[in-house]
This record gives structure tokens, sequence and C-alpha cells, in this order.
């Protein structure tokens, strides 16, 4: 990997998002969701994307190891003292020492595959990067609808009480004129009290969406969209759809390159049947110096049935690396048919709901029309303003459905939130994407 200066985190991924690719461009921002900079800050500081590049610093420095080998020179020091008993001589006594340099070497072919074991591996903690990055994002989107959801609830309920308070006021007025039975009265202030129930039901969840996005987003202001969008038909077929999700899935990147890595552990375990020679020269002096030796010697381990047996394994972990990379390619082609299917019929379930919304909306005032003119009943008049209440906040809340629904096909396509390059970025030693990096999550 070639040294490059690092960049600030925050500017280096902020410079990703805005220099989106073109089908990225072409995508209009969602006015429902945070700024692109306010991301880049939150998912930078996501725990799960600073631990993948600390993973990628680990696999960065295990492609050094494998590529320098496991082999290392040993060397040997020896000290003696000889004492000799010649027959008929005095003894003799002789210092001597030895000293002995080995190292055992890989054999041709070894190197080669181990360092496309360490270049393998780097890539794979690059994808899981993109993995980490791509899962941050898209926990961050379903707590931001889901917050948008609770927000949307409390402003329906808060706007029904004023209806509601406005219409128990005029019930109230009535009855003291004698126009109005007192049940009327006492049901126009139950209603209220149901609406003040719900909107209490409301508050907490929204609240607890808005903790939730506080602990797990400390950076991300809340600040309540301007406005919410129609949810937007998707600009092409599903198959493309389908096909961009695919081709920007991490989860099958990694079942891919844990495939290809265990093809290339397999073919490196069969090479390991054939033992790794030692090479080493020696030297020794013997009686006392009278005599100097200098030699060279190689020993070989003689295989046996464990190098046999760890090859047979690793030949059975490719086949099932092969398998599960199928496996992973089955669940990510159903999963993104199932995400396109789910956004278009959900863009129709809301565009039915609304049509039914304004309906009953329609039906609604009608009754309360007729009510006024003493042509109906209060229960008839809160029966429909009931179900006006309901389908009008059943259309809100599918209106986000729909949104997040269309912004999460838009996200796997990496066409929300231009991270390109984010999940190949290579890491220095803290961590910061390098800038030659160009490319999304």
């Amino acid at each position: 990997m070639k040294p490059t200066t690092p960049l600030l985190p925050i500017v280096a991924l902020t410079a990703l998002l805005l220099g989106a690719p073109a089908h990225a461009a072409d995508t209009p921002a969602d006015p429902a969701l945070p700024d692109a900079a306010l991301v880049a800050r939150v998912l930078l500081q996501s725990p799960m994307v600073q631990a993948a590049d600390a993973r990628i610093r680990v696999a960065t420095a295990r492609e050094r190891e494998l590529t320098a080998g496991p082999h290392e020179w040993t060397v040997e020091l020896s000290g003696q003292r000889r004492r000799a008993n010649p027959s008929g001589a005095p003894s003799e006594r002789f210092n001597e020492w030895g000293a002995a340099i080995d190292r055992t070497q890989r054999l041709p072919g070894k190197a080669a595959l181990d360092a496309q074991l360490g270049a393998g591996g780097v890539d794979l903690a690059q994808v899981a990067r993109g993995d980490a990055l791509h899962q941050a994002a898209r926990d961050l989107l379903g707590a931001w609808f889901e917050w948008l959801r609770g927000v949307a609830a409390v402003d329906q309920w808060t706007a029904q009480i004023a209806s509601l308070e406005a219409q128990a006021q005029a019930v109230a007025r009535r009855q003291a004129l004698g126009d109005a039975a007192r049940l009327d009265a006492v049901q126009a202030q139950a209603a209220v009290a149901q609406a003040r129930a719900e909107l209490s039901s409301a508050v907490a969840r929204r609240d607890a969406a808005a903790e939730l996005l506080r602990r797990r987003y400390p950076a991300l202001p809340l600040a309540t969209p301007a406005q919410i969008g129609e949810p937007p038909a998707l600009d092409s077929d599903a198959q493309a759809w389908i096909d961009a999700m695919l081709e920007h899935n991490h989860e099958l990147r990694l079942a891919r390159g844990h495939s290809r890595q265990a093809r290339l552990g397999a073919r490196r375990a069969g090479r390991e049947r054939t033992p790794d020679p030692t090479l080493g020269l020696f030297v020794s002096s013997e009686r006392g110096g009278e005599e100097k030796v200098i030699g060279a010697r190689l020993s070989i381990p003689l295989p046996g049935g464990g190098r046999r047996a760890r090859a047979d394994a690793a030949v059975a972990e490719a086949d099932m690396a092969a398998r599960e990379e199928a496996a992973a390619l089955q669940r990510a082609t159903a999963d993104a048919a199932t995400a396109v299917h789910g956004a278009a019929t959900a863009r129709q379930a809301w565009l039915a709901s609304r049509q039914a919304s304004e309906q009953l909306g329609q039906a609604a005032e009608l009754t309360a029309r007729a009510y006024r003119l003493g042509e109906g009943s209060f229960d008839a008049l809160l029966l429909a303003q009931r179900r006006a209440r309901e389908a009008a906040l059943a259309t809100r809340l599918l209106q986000l459905d729909a949104l997040e629904r269309h912004d999460r096909v838009l996200l796997d396509a990496h066409r929300l939130w231009a991270l390109d390059g984010a999940d190949d970025a290579p890491a220095d030693a803290s961590g910061m994407p390098h800038p030659d990096t160009q490319g999304a999550l």
C-alpha cells in the first residue's frame, strides 16, 4: 500500500459526500433528511466505523507479517571444555566453541500466495469498513424517520385537540342555550380527553425516538424539517435498481472476498504439504584452536498426516465459503427485490390513503354542517370526525414510511448520501482515510 498524506476524517468524508458521482447528483436530496455535511460528521464518529478503521490497520499489519513470512534467522552459540586422557600421556584440557546460523526458506510459490492472502485481508477490511459505514447510515436513516413519525403524530394530535376543544366549547354554549343535549357536551369533552391521551402517547414515542438519536448521534441536531416532500416514484425499472443494489451490497462483497481468501488459503495449504527446508552455516574451534571446522547443514521435516489433514480442511473451507457466497447472493437478491417492491407498494398505499383521507375529511365537514343545521346526530359527527382524524394521521405516517422506503433503496444503491469509495478508503496509522481515494457507502 503506497504511503499518502492523511486528511482530517471530517474533511475527507465531507468531500466524498459533496463530490457525488453523476448518478447520485441527479437524485434530488430529500428535504426530510439532515444535511449531508452533518451526516458526514455523525458517521465518522460512529464507533462501528472507527472500529472498522482499526480493523484496516490490523489487516495492514498482518499483510506485512505475511509478506515477511513466518521464518526468521536463528543464531546458535555453544562453548565446551574437552578433557582428553591419552594412553600413557598426561591428561589434556581444551577450550572449544561453536557458532551456527540457520533460516528456514519458503519454497517457491508460497511467498506469492502469502502476499495475495495479505492483500486480500486488507481488501476485506476495507469492504468491512464500507459495510460499517453503510450500516451506520441505515441505522441513522431508520432512527431519523422514527423520530419524524413521532413528530408527525404529535403535530397531528395537537391540531386535533385544538379543533376538538373549540367544538366542545361550541357544544357547551349550545347546551347552555338549550339547543344541545347534555350528552352531546359530555361526548365532546370525552373526545377531547381521548385526544389528549393519544397526544401523551405520541409525545412519549417522539421523545423516546429523540433520545435515541441524541444518545447514538450526539453530533446530529434535531431540527424538524421545514417540509416533508411527497414520496417520489423510482425513476427506472425495478431490475435496474436491484442490479444497482447488488453492485454495492457489502454483505455480498464480503462473502465473495471470504470465498476468494478461502480458495487462496486452500492453495497455500496444499503448498504446505511440502515442508520448507532449513539451511544453515556453522563454524567451530576444537582442541583449543588446533582444529577449525566450517560447514553447512540442511534439515527437512518429513511430512505426515497432519499436513494432509490441514490441506483437506482448507479445501473443505473453500467449498463452504463458495456455498456461503451463493447463499449471500440469494439473500441479497431477495432483499433488494423486496426493498424495491416495498418502496413501490408503500407509495401506492400512501396515494390510496391520501385519497381516502380527503374523502373522509369531506364527509366529516358535511356531517358537521348537517349537525349545525339540526339534520344529524352528534354521535354521527364524532364518528365521522374520528374516522377523518385517523385517516389523516395514517396518511402522514404512510407518507413518511414511503419516503423512508424510497430513501432506503437510494441508500442501498449508493444514490442517497454519496459515499462512493469510502468503503475502499485505506487508513493510515491514525485511521484517517487517505486523500487519493475516489468514489460510496
